[in-house]
């Protein structure tokens, strides 16, 4: 598979900056978000915060930024990422920042360069709606959560 190139700039500068964001293993669709701040932040339960990563993107037209939880944040911690999957459009440039949300009854201590998300670089496909005065009829129907069984 051939990467696209997406550029990446810092928005802040640090003696030792973090890595940039890669992928860890050959077969991964995303790759790993780091906690840019300084020392150490604790969310508290039920608390949510938007963590930054110190990265501004521009990804190519066509193509869109998901922001998704980490699962073993998310098993261990009960600490998961809100607006999951969060979107960055083609043409943000601002901070990609991360709402971490602590779903558990405990405190939970992020420090400089953790791992907080994954970031998923996909294709967009951009639909053109056609109003009309039916839709074509399905098995379904206009079922609903629960409708088809599972």
């Amino acid at each position: 598979m051939e990467p696209i190139a997406v550029q990446v700039q810092r928005v802040r500068s640090h003696a030792e900056p973090l890595p940039l964001p890669r992928y860890q293993t050959d077969g991964a669709s995303g790759m790993d978000l780091l906690a840019d701040i300084d020392g150490e932040w604790t969310l508290q339960p039920l608390e949510r915060r938007a963590v930054p990563t110190g990265l501004a993107i521009a990804l190519p037209p066509g193509f869109e930024g998901q922001v998704r939880p980490r699962s073993g944040l998310a098993l261990r911690h009960g600490v998961t990422c809100l607006n999951s999957p969060g979107t960055i459009d083609a043409d943000y440039r601002g901070e990609v920042q991360v709402i971490l949300a602590n779903l558990s009854g405990a405190p939970f201590s992020l420090r400089r360069g953790e791992r907080i998300a994954q970031l998923i670089v996909a294709p967009v496909v951009r639909a053109a709606l056609v109003e009309v005065e039916v839709l074509q009829a399905t098995t379904r129907g206009s079922g609903g959560f629960g409708s088809t069984g599972v």
